[in-house]
């Protein structure tokens, strides 16, 4: 046991960049949430990584070829990209438009099963993942520049 009362809760927060090639792509964040909680200086506490965009998710898998695969034919099928919907009807849609609006109903309706954010434990200063474990951002709509915003929360150990 770890006597945190004598210790300062501490917070840190960054954003990171992550560019995305394609729709439907698994992207290991895992290095970089890991050097950002390194940098932070928190030894014990929590980091929480969130997505600021509301057609990727974060998630914690394997980082496993095979299985991504099924993940991707898992999401195509609970929301197909051949199948029309109403977020893409330009001609009855009227807010949240850009001038470059693509149709993506597909993406956010995929998102409705994923996570926007995962809060992981830091345990003696590193994320504490199980052996398999990786931290993705996964971008469910097209290729693009996305952020990923991570709030640390902890104690500085002597």
């Amino acid at each position: 046991m770890i006597d945190l009362e004598q210790d300062q809760l501490r917070a840190h927060r960054e954003s990171i960049c992550v560019d995305s090639r394609e729709r439907l792509e698994f992207i290991d964040i895992t290095e970089r949430v890991a050097r950002v909680v390194e940098s932070s200086g928190v030894r014990e506490g929590f980091v929480n990584v969130q997505t600021r965009h509301t057609t990727t998710a974060i998630l914690v898998s394997e980082h496993e070829p095979l299985l991504m695969e099924d993940l991707k034919r898992t999401l195509e099928r609970v929301a197909p990209c051949q199948i029309d919907y109403r977020h893409d009807d330009f001609s009855v849609r009227t807010v949240n438009m850009c001038p470059d609006e693509e149709r993506n109903g597909q993406a956010h309706c995929k998102a409705l099963f994923l996570r926007s954010s995962e809060c992981l434990n830091i345990v003696e200063g590193r994320v504490d993942l199980g052996q398999w474990q990786r931290i993705f951002l996964l971008e469910l709509d097209r290729a693009r520049s996305r952020k990923v915003s991570i709030m640390i929360l902890g104690h500085r150990l002597s």
